[in-house]
């Protein structure tokens, strides 16, 4: 029971000092690398009625559905060793003829191209 008590006193105390340790340097005042645009580009204090690029939602939108195309695979290893592998196989083939007859129609509409 001592060395419970001990353990339980000692991380109290290493979880106060260390909150200490936070707010003593921590920088309060926020500089120009935090006040500017983060990651996706958007100035975060301007306005948020900024039109948005439909060519990069269109392709978010496709590497959506292509990481969504590798979570439906992934498990394909696994799968042979199921009862019916050609029936899983064969779903697999359908799941990866739709995903890439997109990708011609999307590539032939010119959704893929930058320049206008």
């Amino acid at each position: 029971m001592n060395m419970i008590t001990f353990m339980i006193a000692m991380s109290l105390a290493l979880s106060i000092i260390l909150t200490m340790i936070n707010f003593w340097l921590a920088q309060m005042a926020p500089d120009q690398e935090k006040l500017s645009p983060y990651e996706c580009g958007f100035d975060p204090l301007g306005s948020a009625r900024l039109p948005f690029s439909i060519r990069f939602f269109l392709v978010a939108i496709l590497f959506l559905l292509f990481d969504l195309e590798i979570a439906l695979l992934l498990p394909l290893p696994w799968a042979v060793q199921l009862n019916t592998p050609i029936t899983t196989l064969a779903w697999a083939s359908v799941l990866i003829l739709m995903l890439t007859l997109g990708l011609v129609y999307e590539w032939a509409q010119g959704g893929l191209e930058w320049a206008e």
